[in-house]
């Protein structure tokens, strides 16, 4: 797939802002801690994504009601659906100045992912949790993704890739009271 950048400044993909708040204490601290034992960017851009992925639990798996939005809200209360872990996933490579987009898959609702750039080419990755079935990995050498679309079935890769939430992932989020609300009102399509 050809993924497409929503904007050619390289920069918007390390920008801060209310969701990728990687300038919050909380965010910075974790950055820190798990650079700490990362010979590299590589590595601390795994360890990252390993945290995010097995650390945070999937609120939908782990049965938790609570909806998180921004990147620090994620990391201080340890849950968050796909969008959530994405942004969480994004701002703490962020941080640590590796160029990160969120970008989306298309099922019965969409699922959030990032792509990181590395070597002059973006590498997606979906820290959502594994689970029975579902066995996500870090990589760079081609994509060990949560779910792969089956297009007979009207599923999809989007190729843009997007330098902040899409407002439709960010509206179900922000007007979500839990998460049940949430799950009932997920976008459909981008």
């Amino acid at each position: 797939m050809q993924m497409i950048q929503q904007t050619a400044d390289l920069s918007a993909y390390l920008a801060a802002d209310e969701v990728i708040d990687h300038h919050e204490a909380v965010v910075r601290e974790t950055a820190a801690r798990l650079a700490r034992g990362a010979a590299d960017s590589y590595a601390y851009a795994r360890e990252a994504f390993e945290f995010v992925r097995d650390v945070i639990p999937h609120s939908q798996d782990s049965g938790d009601p609570r909806v998180t939005w921004r990147a620090s809200d994620v990391l201080v209360q340890g849950t968050g659906i796909c969008y959530a872990k994405a942004h969480a996933l994004a701002a703490l490579l962020r941080a640590e100045d590796i160029p990160t987009a969120l970008c989306y898959q298309k099922f019965e609702v969409v699922h959030g992912l990032v792509a990181v750039r590395f070597n002059g080419a973006w590498h997606r990755q979906d820290p959502r949790g594994n689970k029975p079935g579902v066995d996500a990995q870090f990589s760079l050498d081609g994509e060990r993704l949560a779910f792969a679309p089956d297009p007979a079935s009207n599923e999809m890769d989007y190729p843009v890739l997007y330098a902040a939430p899409h407002p439709a992932v960010l509206d179900a989020l922000e007007a979500a009271p839990d998460r049940p609300y949430l799950w009932q009102h997920l976008p459909t399509a981008l």
